[in-house]
């Protein structure tokens, strides 16, 4: 595999890298120990957006691989006074910290603070509507663990089209090893850059093909006013809201799954999300061993894990 010091985006992997990244996390899933570390390496968290899954999977991954770990309240510091991120960032490597794990509302926020001199090593942990390589990681995972495979599955996105980082991120990934996507949801967040993936269905004729019904949430924190104010989740849920009528139509085999956080009632029926078709939580599961298995990567990369275990 190619040894990328950072981690940002998987779009760029071949579909060995990516296929051998599966087979990482698999083996963690599984109770495979880490490789021992040749260093004491200090990670920081910087979340500037909330988060739960993400956030507290990543501390996990990072406990689990033996890390040093620093939480940093971003509250309280001094991006409220209007530091820049890269001066931020610039901070933490300074006071001795080797890895970044960031969240953060602008897109493609790493390529600005590679350019502006910051060294340390950068795990993407989403950038704004941008990708979100560790969700990519973890989708795989439980994908992979529902059907030992990926080539042929066909996938339908349901939901925020236009906002979701989920829908960029695991499209790219998802064409490249094979599967097929379909995607449905309000025609004006129907983002035409997805065409190079697949095509729009209506969610009624959609859901009967899939394997996979990936349910997005609305990101209304990235609505603009216009967007915000013609927004109907009674009209939401009428049109688009996975509900046990449409679960009815779907391959006795098919499944739920969903970045979270759930909106229940609205993305998706609320007893759908604990029913037996739902892989939601099993997703969550999963993001400790796809991400332990990124984190993996950047630290044999930087030569700070030890070659065997």
């Amino acid at each position: 595999m190619t040894q990328e010091k950072d981690c940002l985006d998987l779009s760029n992997k071949s579909v060995e890298e990516i296929l051998e990244l599966v087979a990482l996390a698999e083996a963690y899933e599984a109770g495979q120990k880490p490789k021992a570390l040749n260093k004491d390496v200090k990670v920081a968290n910087l979340f500037f957006e909330n988060s739960t899954r993400t956030v507290t999977s990543f501390q996990m991954a990072e406990h689990n691989l033996g890390l040093s770990r620093f939480d940093v309240n971003l509250a309280a510091s001094s991006v409220k006074k209007g530091e820049t991120l890269s001066d931020t960032l610039k901070t933490v490597e300074a006071i001795g910290m080797d890895i970044a794990v960031v969240r953060h509302s602008e897109d493609g926020w790493f390529d600005q603070v590679k350019q502006e001199g910051v060294k340390l090593a950068l795990v993407n942990a989403g950038d704004g509507a941008g990708v979100h390589p560790s969700q990519t990681m973890l989708d795989l995972l439980t994908i992979k663990q529902e059907f030992g495979r990926f080539k042929g599955l066909k996938v339908m996105m349901v939901g925020d089209l236009s906002h979701s980082r989920v829908v960029n991120s695991d499209a790219h990934v998802f064409k490249k090893l094979g599967m097929g996507l379909t995607f449905a949801g309000p025609k004006e967040w129907w983002n035409d850059d997805l065409k190079h993936y697949g095509k729009y269905v209506e969610l009624d004729d959609g859901i009967k093909e899939a394997d996979v019904v990936m349910c997005l949430r609305v990101q209304n924190e990235r609505l603009d006013d216009k967007e915000a104010s013609s927004f109907s989740a009674e009209d939401y849920i009428k049109h688009y809201s996975v509900n046990e009528a449409r679960a009815a139509m779907m391959k006795p085999t098919a499944i739920f799954m969903h970045p979270g956080p759930v909106n229940r009632d609205i993305e998706i029926e609320s007893a759908l999300v604990d029913g037996a078709r739902s892989r939601i939580f099993k997703q969550m599961k999963n993001g400790v061993f796809a991400r332990m298995a990124l984190l993996t990567k950047v630290l044999e990369a930087n030569e700070w894990m030890e070659d065997e275990a």
